[in-house]
């Protein structure tokens, strides 16, 4: 059996009076690609704020690794291995690729294993390694995309909240970030997905769950979501 990275239990979060998330239940298994679908405003980006510290919630609880994080600080929760990829990529334009990254390890005091991990990062995308000393900001969609990834696993996550990756990418570029989506699995990251784009979410998540209007309506394998009518009809086009 498979060990439970993340619990969420019936969590709810407010802006101002109104409830974004109402008693939103799941879990994330080690080893897995889990999505979240909906709609605009149904509550996705909500969910991964209120998960990696950003917002808190007014009831329920956040447990990783068996400890419950609903209380602590968003830097606290990246230190234990909780990694939060925003949507819009968020990169320092006037830094550099490689200051980009050095940041995302702010929490590293070892300078010899900061660099390690920026090779890391390099050998991974060796676009990034050809563009090191460029300005985040000259970079294209994608590679920004990919800066924001790698500046994520410099912080060696163990979860990774990944919101919207393909948002803004040329459609020829997105196969390219569930490509690197896949591979970020297959190297053990265990990943939780918010995506507009429903039929690449599916087509790589191991399992999903579908938020509308702040509350899970549908849950089950993404090769099964795939398949169901009210699914296809809603967000893949049928």
């Amino acid at each position: 059996m498979q060990e439970e990275l993340l619990r969420v239990e019936h969590l709810e979060t407010f802006y101002g009076k109104v409830a974004a998330l109402r008693d939103v239940s799941f879990a994330v298994q080690a080893g897995q690609i889990v999505t979240l679908l909906g709609s605009n405003g149904a509550g996705k980006t909500t969910t991964l704020k209120t998960i990696s510290g950003l917002l808190s919630p007014s009831a329920g609880k956040v447990v990783f690794c068996g400890e419950d994080i609903t209380k602590l600080p968003a830097h606290e929760i990246v230190r234990r291995g909780l990694v939060h990829l925003p949507e819009g990529r968020h990169i320092f334009k006037d830094l550099s690729v490689t200051e980009n990254l050095e940041l995302g390890a702010y929490t590293l005091k070892d300078k010899a294993e900061r660099k390690r991990r920026v090779q890391s990062v390099f050998e991974r995308f060796p676009i990034l390694a050809k563009r090191s000393r460029q300005l985040g900001g000259t970079l294209s969609g994608g590679e920004q995309q990919m800066l924001a990834v790698g500046r994520g696993l410099m912080a060696g996550p163990k979860l990774l909240l990944m919101d919207e990756p393909s948002m803004g990418i040329a459609p020829l570029i997105v196969r390219d970030i569930a490509n690197i989506i896949r591979r970020l699995h297959e190297d053990g990251t265990t990943i939780l997905l918010v995506e507009q784009n429903a039929k690449m979410a599916l087509s790589i998540a191991d399992y999903g769950y579908v938020l509308e209007t702040g509350s899970i309506v549908l849950e089950g394998k993404g090769s099964d979501l795939c398949k169901d009518e009210k699914v296809v009809s809603a967000y893949l086009g049928g």
